[in-house]
């Protein structure tokens, strides 16, 4: 399995780092997308055909799915790379009506994506096949209905669990147990003293979640602009002693 970042930038896009997007390839599968955020598409178009993966999202913020419009241009429209086949989008049981409001023609009207994707609404710790993955939502503090994603290789065996967005809590911890890669979102840098309570998570929480899960790597994301990077990294090796990297645009990791 193979987890290339498109974008990582917390809350909103920064200069060459779109906001949220990772793509998933299964060792014996099709890709996934995970998270769509602003700018994410045209990374996406670098490395593949967007028309070719499947699309799932933690949640629907603007800065994790605001490209998906651009996606249904592309996969209707495009002279030669447009989808010639249905894949799944999976997401927050509201997906379908939000997302569709963001590209119908006139107000009140929804945009049916049901001509290129068939949907699926997350149930909480019931796993999804996916292109050659069994994805696992697990409820995320966050505003909105959110969740970490837990993404197993069915060939191979390898997990990878992404935070998404959330606070620290035990159903994170619970999502990312023994995983060989853990990406965790680090919004509010080295601490999360004074910050929005039951939104985000800093380093060093992200660091203690690695180590109270058990998890392999730890991959820091989410981090905006105005943050800090490599003082949040030190936050985080505070409290994790195992690998620690930065997700930058086109990261690969081998899991």
């Amino acid at each position: 399995m193979k987890v290339t970042v498109l974008g990582s930038s917390g809350s909103l896009g920064a200069h060459g780092n779109p906001a949220s997007g990772y793509l998933v390839e299964a060792t014996a599968g099709s890709a996934v997308v995970m998270d769509l955020g602003p700018g994410v598409l045209g990374n996406l178009q670098t490395l593949q055909n967007p028309s070719e993966a499947h699309v799932v999202f933690s949640h629907l913020h603007p800065d994790h799915c605001l490209d998906f419009p651009s996606l249904m241009v592309w996969r209707r429209y495009h002279p030669e790379r447009a989808a010639h086949s249905h894949h799944i989008c999976a997401g927050p049981r509201l997906l379908p009506e939000k997302l569709g409001i963001l590209s119908a023609n006139e107000p009140g009207q929804i945009d049916d994506m049901g001509d290129t994707f068939t949907f699926t609404a997350w149930q909480a710790h019931h796993a999804e096949i996916i292109g050659g993955l069994h994805i696992t939502p697990y409820p995320a503090i966050h505003p909105s209905e959110s969740y970490s994603l837990r993404v197993e290789d069915q060939a191979t065996g390898a997990v990878i669990t992404y935070s998404g967005d959330t606070a620290y809590h035990e159903h994170l911890i619970a999502a990312a147990d023994q995983a060989d890669l853990f990406i965790c979102e680090a919004t509010w840098g080295e601490s999360s003293d004074g910050k929005v309570t039951e939104m985000h998570m800093s380093g060093a929480e992200a660091g203690r979640a690695a180590t109270q899960a058990g998890a392999k790597k730890l991959l820091l994301t989410h981090i905006p602009p105005w943050v800090d990077w490599e003082a949040t990294r030190r936050a985080a090796a505070a409290h994790y002693h195992g690998p620690i990297e930065l997700a930058r645009p086109f990261l690969e990791l081998e899991i």
